[in-house]
């Protein structure tokens, strides 16, 4: 989860509560690939879009509620659902569900190369190390995330306010 919001900061349900969570789901389910028939998988990629979804739009909509001319509101708005949408999707939902995948294919296949070990026990192993590695990648991909983003989108934004990502 992320840090903690400072003292007197109003909490974000999708950023400081265990709805955060969800952004995850779809690396349980790249975990539990070989073990799951795949329309599992499809369902934890839906769980983790519609939390980004969710996410964009209630950056979007607090960022409606800080007044300032219309003009400025409709940008600030869009920025904030375009890098909310954006960074969600890439950090929550495509970079760690591919990592997962090509985490667990890759100990799928050299665990059935180089072990005798029956099907189901490398299934078992591969799962584990998939759920295994979750907590290890999410920083590293967040601080990736917000690097691609700062060195790409968030350049053409307005110069006036920049989103706050992670």
């Amino acid at each position: 989860m992320s840090e903690s919001s400072p003292q007197g900061a109003e909490r974000d349900l999708f950023r400081d509560t265990w709805v955060r969570y969800l952004g995850y789901a779809n690396e349980v389910g790249e975990a539990f690939r070989s073990m799951v028939p795949a329309a599992v998988v499809w369902l934890s990629y839906g769980v983790s879009s519609s939390y980004v979804l969710a996410d964009a739009i209630d950056k979007g909509k607090k960022a409606g509620e800080v007044p300032g001319p219309e003009a400025t509101r409709r940008t600030r708005v869009t920025v904030a659902v375009v890098d909310t949408f954006v960074w969600q999707a890439l950090a929550s939902v495509a970079i760690p569900g591919f990592t997962i995948n090509r985490v667990c294919a890759a100990s799928l296949y050299v665990l059935g190369t180089a072990t005798r070990w029956p099907l189901a026990a490398r299934k078992w192993t591969t799962t584990a190390l998939g759920l295994l590695v979750i907590p290890i990648i999410i920083h590293p991909i967040d601080r990736s995330v917000d690097f691609l983003l700062d060195s790409s989108l968030r350049k053409m934004y307005p110069s006036v306010e920049k989103p706050s990502s992670s």
